[in-house]
């Protein structure tokens, strides 16, 4: 490894060997650069091209795999970069290997493809194992759908929803892959536990829609779907995993870093269902609050301003009779309160006309596609969002940053239990 200056920025050159990774996290608030010099590398199964700089923005984490060896330049403030010869990849691989066993099984007979759930405890690298498995695929001509459970973090969109997407092409190695169309659903708080009903109904609605566009797309059916899922894996957590997997009817399960998670997979999903027990990667370590806390704000803040702040978001005044702000979940009236007779609605999935007042301010909104208050809201999709940035409670406006310019679509919107703060 030799080191050298340029520009003010550290600059080292790592030569690694076959079936090796060099594994790196960019310090916050700094930028690094990787540049594959010869051979042949990627991460996590996006291909780099040669002698083109692919920028790492901070508090990035990234490994650079090689199959046969190859030499990296890495330039830029990290935390730290070390190369590793202790990797799962060759069993990642042999798990893509079987899963294209049965996509084209499934091609020649008709039949549907694989369905992937990824499940285990937080920190273990489910994220990066979907897209590692949606990556090979999409090198193969594959298109795979990409199902995200996760409401914590939220990797098609921002964090208090679920989605699906469908992946036509690899992921570029730094930004990820391109979130054009994805389907999205209202959840509105950034753990499950916090309206399981609620979460558990959004699952199933996207499964339903899924299962409609594999009838209707012979590619998609034959690629399947991989599902990342949270890591909450205990009591109610664990419940969910069940209902996610029956509700996908998924025929494998991929268990990282948990035998006890792996054992009671095997005992209560179906005879059917193939089961494996998967390592984690020496690169996935434990995150802090903190740390999950800014990533969560950095994916808003992508929303509205792009990866490299290439976007430029609208801001401007909405009248608070022009729009319909509701929340999902009441608290339970006992039922001594209730006159005799009478059964309350399910308080979890009851929807409440939110007063917009100065509480409002930099709570995200859901955009819903539905232009009337009615159960059915929690069964549609979304069209986008925005953040209340002001409120003037006098002149009964309220100022929001909108991806799009004024006036609001025509629908009804669902507060979240998120904020953000808009620094830019």
């Amino acid at each position: 490894m030799g080191e050298e200056v340029r520009d003010s920025q550290p600059v080292s050159t790592f030569e690694l060997e076959k079936e090796t990774e060099l594994r790196f996290e960019v310090e916050s608030g700094r930028t690094a650069e990787v540049e594959l010099r010869s051979g042949l590398a990627e991460v996590f199964g996006s291909e780099l091209t040669p002698h083109r700089p692919y920028v790492f923005k901070g508090g990035s984490k990234a490994a650079v795999f090689t199959w046969h060896g190859c030499s990296v330049r890495l330039r830029g403030k990290t935390e730290a970069a070390y190369v590793s010869r202790d990797t799962p990849m060759t069993i990642y691989l042999n798990c893509h290997a079987a899963l294209e066993q049965m996509r084209q099984r499934a091609e020649e007979d008709g039949e549907r493809g694989p369905r992937v759930i990824v499940v285990g405890p937080s920190d273990v690298g489910k994220t990066t194992l979907c897209r590692l498995l949606l990556n090979y695929a999409a090198r193969l001509g594959r298109i795979p759908t990409m199902v995200d459970l996760d409401v914590g973090q939220g990797c098609l969109s921002v964090p208090g929803t679920v989605g699906a997407l469908c992946v036509e092409r690899p992921a570029s190695p730094e930004g990820g892959f391109c979130l054009r169309a994805p389907l999205v659903y209202h959840f509105g708080s950034t753990t499950p536990g916090t309206n399981i009903k609620l979460y558990n109904r959004i699952t199933t609605r996207l499964a339903e829609v899924f299962n409609q566009r594999c009838e209707r797309n012979r590619r998609a059916n034959a690629g399947g779907c991989v599902i990342n899922t949270c890591g909450w894996v205990k009591g109610t957590g664990y419940q969910a995993l069940l209902h996610a997997a029956c509700a996908f009817e998924v025929d494998v399960a991929l268990v990282l870093d948990q035998e006890r998670l792996y054992n009671e997979l095997k005992r209560d999903l179906p005879h059917f269902v193939k089961t494996a027990l998967l390592p984690k990667s020496g690169g996935a370590v434990e995150r802090s609050k903190e740390f999950r806390r800014e990533s969560r704000d950095e994916r808003i803040r992508e929303y509205f301003y792009g990866t490299s702040g290439d976007l430029f978001p609208h801001a401007f005044e909405v009248r608070f009779a022009d729009v319909q702000i509701l929340r999902v979940g009441a608290p339970a009236v006992p039922d001594s309160c209730l006159p005799l007779g009478v059964r309350q609605d399910d308080p979890q999935l009851k929807l409440v006309p939110v007063q917009a007042g100065r509480d409002l301010a930099h709570h995200l909104l859901s955009l819903s596609t539905q232009t009337a208050p009615g159960p059915h809201i929690l069964d549609s999709s979304l069209t986008g969002f925005v953040v209340v940035t002001g409120v003037d409670v006098e002149r009964k406006v309220f100022t929001v940053l909108s991806p799009a310019p004024r006036p609001l679509p025509d629908g009804v919107c669902l507060i979240m239990d998120i904020r953000f703060m808009d620094l830019k």
